[in-house]
């Protein structure tokens, strides 16, 4: 039976549903202004797409950050054996870490935040998600590896040849999955604001972790797409080599290397303003709704723009705004 809460202070309408309790990235407490808010959520995600430069995240930040790490230029020198490799996946994955996806994960996150008075109990807090978080990612990438180790250079991700269409299979591949990647992303951001089902609840109220572990699959699936040409440069020598271990290795440390400048971020700010954040957010439960669901809202609508529909103006294909700079 539903309930509902009328605040006229705030100026909101807050909705709980007795039989159906809170699951997942869903709080159950919802904002008013919803239309208003998945609107400049959206009009946010475009407008990152408009003004977003592939090149200058990639090399500019990129390459900068994976150069010091390894000590030599990354994307010049050649990759000369396993621990090499297992090296340069670690650093490139740091080097990646600079994407809109990311905002996504953390922004999933922010219920962990400062749930607990003690420092001890709030970093344990935030350790138990980003390790569920990790485990949806590391299954993701580490199985990828293997099959890119067991298929090796058949794999459609290794050819850069373009069809008749102008689009490689390499490319094609990217924009099914970053596609799908961004849809989904967006169906979380809309049940967050209760606008639709939330399609994780069943699954949430079984393995309450489930949905941290999904959400760390979405960004190991970020490698079943990504044209970063420092991944690609693994790619080539995972396929080349034929080595499920080095394989699945290599790719599970592309992918956390992606999140750990986001995820000591994440603690730091916990540690140091966890307490007033859920001060903040306990005077209106809905603001944790608003928080996830701009989240997921922007950067789904980023991922399914950039690389769905700009991607197809980059082909002279269709007009698509784009910065001067970008």
């Amino acid at each position: 039976m539903a309930t509902i809460d009328r605040n006229q202070d705030e100026g909101r309408i807050t909705g709980t549903v007795a039989a159906a309790p809170p699951t997942g990235f869903v709080t159950g407490h919802f904002p008013r202004r919803k239309v208003m808010i998945i609107s400049l959520s959206a009009l946010a995600g475009f407008l990152l797409t408009v003004v977003w430069s592939a090149e200058f995240v990639d090399r500019t930040i990129g390459d900068n950050v994976a150069d010091t790490m390894l000590g030599h230029e990354a994307r010049t020198t050649p990759i000369s054996g396993i621990a090499a490799g297992i090296a340069f996946a670690f650093a490139s994955g740091v080097a990646g870490t600079f994407t809109a996806c990311n905002i996504a994960a953390f922004g999933a996150l922010a219920p962990m935040v400062g749930g607990t008075p003690s420092r001890r109990g709030r970093v344990l807090a935030m350790l138990r998600p980003l390790g569920w978080l990790s485990a949806g990612m590391v299954a993701v990438s580490a199985t990828y590896g293997v099959i890119v180790a067991l298929v090796g250079t058949d794999m459609p991700q290794f050819s850069t040849a373009r069809a008749a269409t102008g689009f490689s299979p390499r490319m094609i591949q990217s924009m099914i999955v970053f596609g799908a990647i961004g849809l989904i992303m967006t169906v979380l951001g809309l049940a967050a604001l209760g606008v639709v089902r939330d399609p994780l609840a069943r699954l949430a109220r079984r393995f309450p972790n489930a949905p941290m572990v999904v959400m760390g699959a979405l960004i190991g699936g970020f490698l079943i797409g990504r044209p970063f040409s420092m991944f690609r440069q693994m790619f080539r020598d995972a396929a080349e080599s034929h080595n499920v271990l080095y394989g699945a290795a290599a790719f599970s440390l592309q992918s956390l290397g992606n999140i750990l400048i986001m995820a000591v971020l994440f603690v730091l700010v916990g540690l140091a303003a966890g307490g007033r954040v859920q001060a903040w957010i306990a005077a209106n439960p809905a603001r944790l709704s608003v928080i996830v669901a701009v989240a997921f809202i922007v950067a789904g609508v980023f991922t399914f723009l950039y690389w769905d529909v700009r991607i197809l103006a980059r082909r002279d294909l269709i007009w698509y705004p784009v910065a001067p700079w970008a």
